[in-house]
């Protein structure tokens, strides 16, 4: 996450593409959530194959590849030249990485994957009052909404997102705000095992709209508007597009892929809203069957009979 040694103006572009950092401070928690994951995953896919299938370790497997691809490769200091290059990362890691995350289902793995001494002190943890009322409060859709609204908005505003730009350490707890307030909104969207739904599926609906709107929002602004927003890319000479050209692509590239993201999220949603009505309409027509079975009869229009 660190600005890179070498000037990427110096570099050529096959050198970009190889400027992958591996930055400790990502390699580390992705590589010990991995192993912890993976071991526990094992375990409990013999016990419950049902619950924890190869889709589960693969999407979790690919949500830690969007943290590292958010936050190690070239898109990290190309981040500091193009603004389109950090709205890509700031895509990643809001709209990719956690709802992958989720739908691995991790809770459950990442416990089983601890030592047994390891495991018992964290399930006692997590069993505690605290624990429980910090969990509730951070599930809960209304504070998750809010919360990744307020990140989005802050950290894109030109003051903070100038200070992001300037230091390191401001730019770690940028992404930090983003990958956390991202985690606490789509939890209650994918609602992994063995969470409960908070809101029904209709509601989420409305929950998802509502921050796609806000979303929409500020790639509208960057887009359309007739002057660079952030100084720091008009100070950075670049090949090819100017700063305004690459604040609109910027915008483009926040509002179409950040709005594909909602939009599958959406169709899920509405695919599992309509579920019960599938399976009683199944239900009913296997009774009818049944019942026009035993009677000897088939049921044609207007309830005659052949």
């Amino acid at each position: 996450m660190s600005h890179p040694a070498v000037p990427l103006d110096a570099l050529s572009p096959g050198a970009i593409a190889l400027a992958w950092r591996f930055e400790p401070a990502v390699i580390a928690p992705v590589a010990g959530a991995a192993a912890l994951y993976f071991t526990g995953f094992t375990a409990l896919s013999r016990r419950m194959p049902e619950r924890f299938g190869p889709g589960q370790a693969a999407a979790f497997a690919a949500g830690l590849g969007a943290v590292l691809v958010a936050l190690c490769s070239p898109l990290d200091p190309l981040g500091h030249r193009w603004l389109q290059a950090h709205m890509a990362q700031h895509l990643l890691l809001m709209v990719v990485a956690p709802p992958l995350l989720w739908l691995g289902a991790p809770v459950a793995p990442l416990l089983r994957g601890l030592p047994r001494g390891a495991r018992r002190a964290a399930a006692s943890l997590l069993a505690t009052g605290p624990a429980r009322r910090l969990h509730r409060v951070m599930t809960d859709p209304r504070v998750a909404w809010v919360a990744f609204v307020v990140a989005f908005w802050a950290w894109h505003a030109p003051a903070l997102y100038g200070l992001a730009l300037r230091s390191d350490l401001w730019h770690h707890v940028e992404h930090a705000c983003f990958l956390v307030t991202a985690l606490m909104f789509w939890h209650p969207v994918i609602a992994p095992w063995p969470a409960r739904r908070v809101w029904p599926e209709w509601a989420m609906i409305a929950y998802l709209l509502l921050a796609e709107a806000q979303a929409t929002l500020l790639s509208a602004i960057l887009t359309f508007s007739d002057r660079v927003i952030y100084p720091a890319y008009e100070a950075v000479a670049r090949p090819g597009l100017s700063p305004l050209e690459d604040q609109s692509l910027a915008g483009a590239i926040m509002w179409v892929p950040g709005s594909l993201a909602f939009t599958i999220a959406l169709l899920a949603l509405v695919f599992r809203a309509l579920a019960p009505q599938r399976r009683l309409a199944v239900r009913a027509a296997v009774a009818t069957t049944a019942a026009t079975a035993q009677s000897g009869s088939t049921p044609t229009k207007a309830g005659q009979r052949s």
